[in-house]
């Protein structure tokens, strides 16, 4: 692996000018030639099993609840991507997955994917992060670690939270699932 500029802002400005280069002629990275992020996704929720009533239920009693439940954070993701903001969850997701990775070599590229994709600004699905947070990650990518993201995956984390959680408990898709696991009553016509 190429050594990276000692200053992160040069660094950083020379990649984005690439990737600036690199759309404006209607091309994209090599590592991207196929369309597909070399990321490699958690087990996809599609084959999750249908979340019990009580499982579903368990999802409103707290955020770490939904989040632990692959169930809970596919459906808390189709929430978030009716509300413009699935790049919040994908992140996480991400930051979950470089957690877990033990090669140093592959720690490097999933962070400078990671980066590229929810931290840059010419990402589309930048996430939003304070400038202190986005400066500790420019300085950490230096030398990139498994927690290079812990902070900004915090920040995300705290903000779904707060935020977007507890419109998806009172959202149809939340009713929906929860009349999923109702006897029909017996009044209905």
């Amino acid at each position: 692996m190429a050594a990276w500029p000692a200053d992160p802002h040069c660094r950083w400005r020379g990649l984005s000018r690439d990737l600036a280069w690199r759309r404006s002629e209607g091309r994209r990275p090599a590592w991207r030639a196929s369309g597909e992020s070399k990321l490699q996704p958690l087990p996809s929720c599609e084959a999750c099993s249908t979340p019990s009533p009580e499982e579903v239920q368990s999802w409103a009693q707290s955020f770490d609840k939904l989040m632990h439940s692959p169930a809970g954070r596919s459906a808390f993701r189709a929430f978030l991507r009716t509300e413009y903001s699935e790049e919040n969850m994908l992140f996480w997701l991400a930051c979950e997955e470089l957690k877990a990775e033990a090669n140093q070599h592959v720690v490097d590229e999933k962070a400078r994917l990671i980066y590229e994709d929810y931290v840059s600004i010419l990402s589309p699905k930048e996430v939003s992060l304070d400038s202190r947070v986005r400066e500790g990650i420019n300085k950490k990518m230096q030398e990139p670690s498994a927690h290079t993201f812990d902070d900004a995956q915090l920040q995300i984390y705290t903000l779904m939270h707060r935020d977007s959680y507890p419109r998806f408990l009172s959202s149809p898709a939340y009713r929906a699932l929860l009349l999923q696991g109702d006897p029909p009553s017996s009044h209905e016509a």
